[in-house]
C-alpha cells in the first residue's frame, strides 16, 4: 500500500550556510576566492592595444623600374653612376678592333670601354619611391636584349647624342611600339647644345606630350630632374590611358 507523501517527513538535507572561503586562497599565487578578480593582472593601455615600435615607422618606398636607352655611346652609364646611391654595377668590356665597324664612335671621342649587358643603380626619390634604374646597351646588336629590360618599367629615359643624332632612332621606335612612356634627353656633357629641343621632338616625330629635355648627366641634380619628370610624365600617362 502507498503512504501519501507526509509533510511531517524529516529532510537529512543540510541547510545551513557555508562558511565563507578563507581569506587566504590556496592557490598559488594568494588569489581571494571572495574576489572573482583578485589576483588577475588587469591590462594596462601600454599592454594591449598600444602600437608595436615600428607601427609608426615610415612605411618602406614603392620600388620602380625605369629603363635608361639612347644609342651607342650617348652617355648611359654615365647617368647611371652620376645618380646611383649605390656603387652601380656595370658590365663594361674594353672595344675590341673586331668591333670597329659595328660600334662607330665619333672622331673625337676618347671612350674604350662598352656596355655588353646591362647598368644597374638605385636612388631614393623623397620617401616614397626607390628607383632601380637599368642602363641598356646601345648597340643594335642588343636590341633582342631590351624587351627583357624594359619588362616591368614604368617608363624609359632616351639620351641623345646630338653629334650622331641617328644613333637613337632604333631606342625610340622600339619604345613607341612598347608603349612605355618615356622623355628624351639631350645630353649637354660638352656643354654645347647643337640643336634646340623642338628641332629634336621635330626630327624625332614623336607625340606633343612627350618631354624633350636638356641634361649634362654627369651632374646628380640634372639626372635628378630628368627622373623626376619622368616618373610625373609616367603619372601623368597612366591617368590618361588607366
Amino acid at each position: 500500500m502507498i503512504r501519501p507523501f507526509s509533510s511531517t517527513s524529516t529532510d537529512t538535507t543540510d541547510t545551513t550556510t557555508p562558511p565563507p572561503p578563507p581569506a587566504t586562497s590556496p592557490f598559488p599565487g594568494g588569489i581571494d576566492r571572495r574576489r572573482p578578480d583578485a589576483g588577475i593582472h588587469r591590462a594596462e593601455p601600454t599592454d594591449v592595444g598600444a602600437p608595436a615600435a615600428d607601427d609608426d615607422a615610415t612605411p618602406p618606398p614603392l620600388p620602380v623600374k625605369i629603363v635608361v636607352a639612347g644609342g651607342f655611346g650617348a652617355g648611359k652609364t654615365t647617368a647611371v653612376g652620376a645618380i646611383s646611391d649605390i656603387e652601380p654595377l656595370t658590365t663594361e668590356a674594353a672595344m675590341t678592333v673586331n668591333a670597329v665597324d659595328l660600334d662607330r664612335l665619333s672622331d673625337d671621342s676618347t671612350k674604350t670601354t662598352t656596355t655588353v649587358a646591362f647598368d644597374f643603380g638605385r636612388v631614393a626619390l623623397g620617401n616614397d619611391l626607390m628607383l632601380y634604374l637599368f642602363g641598356s646597351p646601345g648597340q643594335d646588336r642588343f636590341r633582342f636584349f631590351w624587351d627583357e629590360l624594359l619588362r616591368g618599367a614604368i617608363g624609359a629615359v632616351v639620351l641623345i647624342d646630338t653629334g650622331r643624332f641617328e644613333d637613337c632612332f632604333g631606342a625610340v621606335s622600339h619604345l613607341e611600339h612598347s608603349g612605355v612612356p618615356f622623355v628624351v634627353v639631350v645630353n649637354a656633357f660638352d656643354g654645347r647644345i647643337r640643336h634646340h629641343p623642338d628641332e629634336v621632338r621635330s626630327a624625332l616625330d614623336i607625340s606633343p606630350s612627350t618631354p624633350v629635355l636638356v641634361a649634362d648627366v654627369r651632374d646628380r641634380e640634372g639626372v635628378k630632374g630628368v627622373l623626376v619628370t619622368l616618373v610625373r610624365h609616367a603619372m601623368a600617362t597612366a591617368t590618361r590611358t588607366g
